[in-house]
């Protein structure tokens, strides 16, 4: 039972540290596409493919 709360507790934990590490970057493309106004990131089928992966 108190192994069972302790797994739930830090299971927690870690989805919302993880949680914070998506909203940091999300605000941070957010900030980078902003400096670029409206000029079209351009990948390169390199990047996509990386992308792509991660997705």
């Amino acid at each position: 039972m108190a192994t069972t709360l302790v797994l739930v507790t830090l299971a927690g934990w870690i989805n919302r540290q993880q949680q914070d590490v998506v909203v940091y970057i999300q605000e941070e493309n957010r900030i980078l596409k902003n400096k670029l106004k409206r000029k079209r990131i351009r990948f390169t089928d390199d990047e996509r493919r990386r992308l792509a992966v991660k997705g």
